[in-house]
């Protein structure tokens, strides 16, 4: 053998065939090219992921605040609250419902390479087991562990603070899945939604009964339509925001005023139609007897998050809003000798402007007259300046708007140290879990600077940015690393509906740089800063964005299915040294809403840990480059998700799902029927919500 291929060989040497040598040769060299390149990142990921990992650093080493004396210092983390016990009562379990594999199997190893795109598909699935459980009760559908902790609401002897609204988050951290209204459908586009929604999603009719005359809210047939009314927008609320701004033309919307947070929101109407003059506001409540005003706001696509102002600090940075907005909000800011109205205080930029639109601003009875008293006794304690008082006759509305002080030299010309100036030696920086302050923050020397007109602010360089020389330019990079990487590879690269997303929340926002990017499209973003790393979170609100600290060990404070998209690059990994992977991934599938993504950049390693959960989940998944994972969730049938496979990007088996896979309608009520006869205790939604998921 070893002869015939050596007399082989001699025969081409002898007929000349170089030029087949040669061809023969490249096309060797190609094909091992090919191979290899398949198996690692491109040279343009390996710049992306250099540069992400490089700006982290910088940002924790040099950029930190705390290097800066016009900067918040770096967040510490508090103890957290340990007293409080999961509520005892049994879960109901989760029934084991068996799919069809190869319509749904993408699991996190042994890649191989789709030939129409550049998404990494998984063969095989690798195992993660845990029996999940539904979360049990009739109020399972909107359940909010850190708030819906009854038996620690129960331990509370006054309710006179509020506190009985504040987190009480069971522990250990309940791993239950949250089942879906009766009825529940694919949420109302924006931005249509912003007018209606499905009164199936949200099913709580209390406050159009409690509101008729008021029209925030009617019912219509199977949607409930919001009229854009209020308590103080009797003529609705786009004449309430034209007439603050006709009468006060330092009110420039969308413009020096850019942020807002509105106290008491309501259904959100006043930050929902405010979004049309540039202006995001973040709209709060507490959950209360008025029923799912939050989940209104957040169905309808507007800034909104459940808080209040009780006896700890808000979860915001001090001295960042251009203006706080409260309507008949129903909070006595004189009570506890002034703490809240000191709290808004903290939170509200020097030079910026609190509106009270309330009946003690013009009713005359002695009541409302003892309140507006100590309401003038109050700010000029704190040395905010009227800058008008007006009544709206046509609406009979009242209303009265305030200013902080710009620099230190109002407090020093007081005539008495009341309320006291905070001493800054003692005092915790952080606002998480941190009681209300009873004094006033100290301002700057000078005149205080206001950011740039919007949208210029976006890209300007913050107020507080940290003072370091090069703290400017890693900002700058940071911006343009988001810009690239948006528009390059998220937009475009990883099977994603944009279309469809109007919710998004940044799990570790940074700087901000990824809503930023997506400033254009129509959605909004929720840049959540972990309390474990560096506190950006001024910088976020300096460039005119919203959002908020979290501890991701911890739920957050929203209603199930509020989001579209969940964002996260490279949290995972240093949160999984201080809390368990797995009650984070049950609280992203609370949080997103049927048809929504999670989409993440880590480690490979982190990813199939966290894909791994999300398939237990019943979650599809998709690796991208082998640093972006894409998960999908799907909905759920009778408390459980069915997995149907639809990005784009998967390979051909996986992208045609169940239609394509023969699964006809006739197969779909075969399965309707075996989940139905093996969960015929619990029911929750019916097959409309799969198939309509199959149609998009």
């Amino acid at each position: 053998m070893a002869i015939s291929s050596s007399s082989s060989m001699q025969d081409i040497f002898k007929q000349r065939k170089y030029p087949f040598i040669f061809s023969f040769f490249l096309l060797l060299v190609f094909v091992t090219f090919l191979l290899i390149s398949n198996y690692q990142k491109s040279p343009i990921f390996v710049a992306i992921d250099f540069a992400q990992r490089t700006s982290q650093s910088k940002s924790i080493s040099e950029l930190s605040p705390n290097t800066s004396s016009t900067s918040t210092p770096p967040l510490h983390q508090p103890d957290v609250n340990t007293n409080t016990t999961i509520n005892s009562e049994p879960n109901v379990p989760l029934n084991n419902f068996t799919i069809d594999p190869e319509s749904s199997n993408i699991p996190l190893n042994n890649f191989t390479i789709n030939p129409e795109s550049d998404t990494i598909i998984n063969d095989e699935l690798e195992t993660f087991s845990y029996d999940w459980k539904l979360c049990p009760g009739t109020l399972a559908v909107d359940y909010i562990p850190c708030l819906d902790n009854w038996k620690a609401i129960k331990k509370i002897r006054s309710r006179r603070h509020m506190e009985h609204r504040e987190r009480h988050c069971p522990v250990p951290t309940p791993r239950c899945l949250i089942p879906l209204p009766d009825g529940y459908k694919l949420p109302v586009p924006w931005p249509k939604s912003r007018d209606m929604i499905w009164y199936a999603n949200v099913p709580h009719p209390k406050l159009v009964e409690y509101k008729k005359e008021q029209n925030w809210v009617k019912k219509s047939g199977d949607y409930f339509v919001f009229p854009g009314g209020g308590t103080q927008f009797k003529d609705g609320v786009n004449h309430y925001i034209e007439f603050i701004e006709q009468n006060f033309p330092t009110i420039k919307w969308g413009k020096s005023i850019r942020v807002i947070l509105d106290v008491g929101c309501g259904v959100a109407s006043f930050g929902g139609y405010l979004l049309d003059k540039n202006v995001i506001t973040m709209s709060f409540a507490p959950k209360d007897e008025h029923e799912a005003q939050i989940q209104f706001a957040l169905e309808r696509g507007i800034p909104a998050t459940l808080s209040v102002i009780a006896t700890k600090k808000l979860a915001f940075p001090d001295n960042v809003y251009d203006m706080i907005h409260c309507a008949r909000c129903r909070v006595h800011w004189h009570a506890d000798g002034g703490k809240p109205l000191m709290e808004l205080n903290r939170i509200l930029r020097p030079g910026g402007y609190f509106i009270w639109s309330a009946t003690p601003v013009y009713k005359k009875d002695e009541g409302h007259r003892n309140v507006w008293k100590v309401m003038v006794n109050l700010t000029e304690a704190m040395c905010w300046k009227m800058v008008g008082r007006t009544y709206f006759k046509r609406a009979r509305v009242g209303l009265v708007i305030y200013q902080k002080p710009d620099s230190s030299s109002s407090y020093e010309n007081r005539k008495e140290n009341n309320p006291p100036m905070c001493d800054q030696k003692h005092r915790l920086n952080s606002s998480w879990y941190t009681p209300l302050d009873s004094c006033l923050l100290p301002l700057p020397s000078s005149s205080y600077k206001w950011p740039a007109p919007w949208p210029q602010r976006l890209n300007s360089k913050p107020l507080s940015l940290s003072l370091e020389t090069d703290a400017e330019e890693i900002f700058n990079e940071d911006t343009r690393h988001w810009a690239a990487l948006v528009s390059d590879v998220y937009l475009g690269g990883l099977a994603i509906n944009w279309s469809g997303v109007r919710n998004v929340m940044d799990m570790n926002a940074g700087y901000g740089g990824f809503a930023t990017a997506l400033i254009d499209r129509p959605l909004w973003v929720m840049n959540v800063v972990p309390i474990s790393g560096p506190d950006t979170l001024p910088i976020i609100f300096d460039r005119g964005l919203v959002g908020t600290y979290h501890d991701w060990c911890e739920s957050f404070n929203t209603y199930p299915r509020t989001y579209d998209l969940l964002h996260s690059s490279f949290l995972f990994g240093n949160l999984s040294q201080r809390c368990d992977l797995v009650d984070v991934a049950a609280e992203m599938d609370r949080m997103v809403r049927p048809s929504g993504y999670l989409l993440v950049q880590d480690t490979i390693q982190m990813i199939k840990q966290l894909g791994s959960i999300l398939r237990s989940l019943h979650w599809s998944v998709t690796l991208h480059q082998e640093q972006f994972l894409v998960g999908k969730y799907i909905g759920k049938k009778f408390g459980i998700k069915i997995p149907i496979v639809l990005h784009t990007g998967c390979s051909r088996r996986t992208r045609t799902g169940f239609f394509k896979q023969g699964v006809t309608k006739q197969k779909m009520n075969q399965i309707k029927g075996a989940a139905a006869q093996r969960l015929s205790a619990v029911s929750f939604i019916s097959l409309p919500l799969a198939a309509e998921t199959i149609r998009e």
